[in-house]
């Protein structure tokens, strides 16, 4: 709001305030307004942002309020034109036109309630909002114009509501002090005419200023929708990334403003960014498939079966016993093995160990196949699946990443900590190069199931080993991995990527995996499916 002139100083001590304009065109709270104020002071490109264009429209940092307001708020009002500052109607159309796509509308579905989000729609629609005061640049020139009218305007009728106050609040003789400065008719009337006068100037310019915004309107339409579509689609991969990468909203939103934004544009940079929404697919197959274990029963769950297994029975049959005339015949289904059971395919017994993914990272694995998608993408898709498989599971897990015998690098996830963004990222982005030697892996890998065992008594852990090539192993090497192995009783899963003739029978993955897949469309997720049901 304001109490002087647009675009000129203070008046000389006017005997009365002007009327109070809004000066924002979206309705807030002060709630709202410190939210903006606070996301504001955090964001060094915001205040840049709103100093840049204020060089160009006085009202700009307003405009830069409206805009957050629009995105932040469920759902944001528009203020009657007639309440503005005339100064601030263009702010008003350029909302009108921002908000009237259904584009908008998709982009709140992102940033509604998140500060950051809707922060970044404000910076993501900059380039358009230069545009915008460029085109409308007359039709500003005409709304400050409107502006400074009003004003006068406002200001002739408070000096007239003045002096009529004055005038009445006289004594009812006329025999006061010769020196009464009380406003005659005189004055009265020459101020009544002084108001009129500004009401009229007003209504021209406020005239001229809307056909100056009529004119510059179709401009600002066509930009202000684009805008928007462009802004809901920058808030959608952001969301996508950060959700492909297991950054939840919550998580998100919990984030201090400098560290989720520099987190985005470490996820937008990543190499693997581009392989989004594989990743995000991989974790979502996942879940399904954890959904499909039946507690207490091993293998994929594919119908209902007769037997008297009591650890796969149906939660029906489990009811008869609740009834005293019905136990006798549960005793007798049991023991003629009739009872219903939850039938399953038959693997193996979930291990409880630690989950270790060992990657393969040589050369080879940058190598796309049908989509696309490069080897090392569907591998590491894979693993952060994986981790995830851990964490709900409550095993620790480990990400060893390999290639030749001298490069190595291990990542550890412990079940009872948090797994960091930024390490995980760390994880998914490190690549080594070079050839591919199995045996330093896979040795690293047994020797931290050993550890593992040693400090908590656990067991049974699996080993899931990722390639996309065959290498020879010692006979020696061979013996300890064996006796290893059946010490510890681990499992081993693998995946040959992109070249089946590395899990043909016989190959030295073949012998090495108790559970071996060949993938060659790099785009099915599902080809790892049954990973994430016996694992």
């Amino acid at each position: 709001m304001t109490d002087t002139p647009p675009g000129s100083g203070p008046p000389t001590a006017p005997p009365a305030a002007p009327v109070q304009r809004h000066t924002l065109t979206v309705v807030a709270d002060r709630f709202d307004i410190a939210t903006w104020q606070d996301t504001r002071a955090q964001s060094t490109a915001l205040r840049d942002l709103a100093a840049e264009l204020r060089a160009r429209h006085e009202g700009a940092p307003d405009l830069l309020t409206d805009v957050f307001l629009a995105a932040y708020q469920a759902r944001p009002r528009l203020r009657d034109p007639a309440t503005l500052d005339p100064t601030r109607l263009v702010n008003h159309h350029v909302l009108t036109s921002l908000m009237e796509p259904p584009e908008f509308t998709e982009l709140r579905r992102t940033t509604a309630g998140d500060p950051y989000a809707a922060a970044m729609s404000v910076l993501a629609l900059a380039p358009a909002l230069r545009r915008v005061l460029e085109g409308a640049d007359e039709a500003q020139s005409r709304a400050d114009d409107a502006g400074r009218a009003q004003w006068e305007a406002d200001r002739a009728a408070a000096e007239l509501a003045e002096a009529l106050r004055q005038a009445d609040d006289g004594p009812e003789d006329d025999d006061g002090p010769e020196d009464d400065d009380r406003p005659g008719e005189a004055d009265s009337h020459a101020l009544r005419q002084a108001a009129e006068a500004a009401r009229t100037a007003a209504r021209q310019a406020m005239n001229t200023a809307t056909q100056a915004l009529a004119a510059a309107a179709p401009g600002l339409r066509a930009v202000s929708h684009a805008a928007a579509a462009r802004a809901a689609t920058a808030a959608r991969r952001e969301a996508d990334l950060m959700r492909a990468w297991g950054v939840g909203p919550g998580q998100a939103e919990r984030m201090p403003f400098a560290e989720r934004m520099r987190l985005a544009e470490r996820l937008a940079s990543s190499h693997l960014a581009r392989w989004a929404d594989l990743i995000g697919r991989f974790r979502q197959m996942a879940r399904g498939e954890r959904a499909r274990k039946v507690e207490h029963t091993s293998g994929e769950l594919i119908g209902v079966t007769l037997g008297n297994d009591l650890s796969r029975i149906v939660p029906s049959e489990l009811a008869h016993l609740g009834l005293p005339e019905l136990r006798a015949v549960f005793a007798a289904r049991y023991a003629a093995g009739e009872l219903m059971l939850y039938d399953s395919r038959g693997d193996q017994t979930s291990g409880r160990g630690a989950i270790i993914a060992c990657v393969d990272t040589s050369h080879s694995m940058y190598e796309a196949g049908p989509g696309g998608v490069t080897r090392e993408a569907w591998a590491k898709g894979c693993a952060l699946a994986l981790l995830d498989q851990a964490r709900h599971a409550r095993r620790d897990f480990v990400g060893i990443l390999f290639s030749a015998a001298d490069k190595l690098q291990v990542f550890r996830f412990p079940a009872d900590e948090p797994a960091r963004v930024e390490r995980v990222l760390e994880f998914a982005e490190t690549f080594l190069g070079g050839g591919t030697d199995y045996q330093r892996p896979l040795g690293a890998a047994a020797d931290l199931l050993q550890q593992e065992f040693d400090d908590a008594s656990r067991s049974r852990g699996d080993i899931v080993l990722i390639t996309d090539d065959d290498c020879d192993v010692t006979e020696t090497w061979m013996r300890q991995w064996r006796e290893t192995k059946r010490r510890l009783g681990f499992r081993v899963f693998g995946a040959a990527v992109g070249v089946p003739p590395a899990a043909a029978g016989g190959s030295v993955l073949d012998v090495l995996c108790d559970n071996l897949r060949s993938i060659e469309d790099l785009t099915d997720v599902h080809a790892a499916a049954d990973l994430f049901r016996v694992i």
